[in-house]
């Protein structure tokens, strides 16, 4: 029998309360964004050459490439990863749930005080297999949650859960007047050490795609209760010296905007 799939182990570690709180999340979205949308992105469109795109690359010319961050199941390398990033003065893009934001208020904000946070819905669903009014209800409510926990509101920058989409799903995330940003790479740190992952494979994976313009997929918490490994969060110092050997500099998703 194969490993388990992203999806998988994602799933498991998303798993642990979400009924519940998508219940009550999902409802209290349903005031929220009949109150003229407080918690969408400026309710404005995508810029129209971004429209229709889950964007994998910066599109720049020069060596430089995209830290970027997801923040969907624990904190536990938040410490480790913003100590680095502080440590050698880094751009980077964080990408949080609003149910993250929710349970862990002091480090949505640290986070936000320093790193611009994109949208990353509010329970983490596959937004394909969601209705319509399903999928601006996610949106919403985590725009609002991560406003309340960090103090504003989300950047206009949305990644999907699992990376799932579809053509209709990007539409309604530009329509709330987000780009949709995906990644060139996955360090797959997100397996944990019980999958294989480990600081040599996250930088064998991101060398081996290392381009101008690539966005790099990490994340800051654990894989499962059962896994405490934050691969990403331990293998960011050795990370930012390899690609830093090859002649490569670092920038912000904030050019997508402008």
């Amino acid at each position: 029998m194969g490993a388990p799939s992203r999806r998988t182990l994602l799933r498991l570690g998303f798993a642990a309360g979400a009924a519940a709180l998508a219940t009550a999340t999902l409802a209290q979205g349903t005031v929220q964004a009949a109150a003229a949308g407080r918690g969408a992105a400026a309710r404005r469109s995508a810029p129209a050459d971004l429209a229709g795109q889950d964007v994998t690359r910066v599109p720049i010319a020069e060596k430089k490439v995209a830290l970027t961050f997801d923040c969907g199941s624990t904190p536990d390398g938040v410490d480790k990863v913003l100590a680095t990033l502080g440590e050698h003065g880094l751009p980077a893009n964080f990408f949080m749930t609003g149910r993250f934001a929710s349970d862990n208020g002091a480090v949505a904000r640290r986070i936000a005080a320093h790193y611009p946070v994109g949208n990353h819905s509010m329970t983490h669903p596959a937004f394909p297999k969601l209705t319509h009014d399903r999928r601006l209800r996610e949106i919403r409510s985590a725009a609002d949650a991560i406003d309340k926990a960090t103090g504003r509101p989300p950047v206009p920058l949305f990644r999907f859960p699992f990376g799932e989409v579809d053509r209709q799903s990007i539409a309604d995330v530009n329509d709330e007047g987000y780009v949709c940003v995906r990644w060139t790479v996955d360090t797959c740190g997100w397996k944990g050490n019980s999958g294989g992952a480990t600081t040599d494979t996250a930088i064998a994976r991101v060398m081996k795609a290392l381009t101008p313009g690539a966005i790099i997929l990490m994340h800051v918490g654990t894989t499962s209760p059962t896994d405490p490994s934050t691969v990403d969060a331990t293998a960011l110092p050795s990370l930012i010296q390899a690609i830093s050997d090859q002649g490569y500099g670092y920038t912000s998703l904030h050019t997508l905007l402008t």
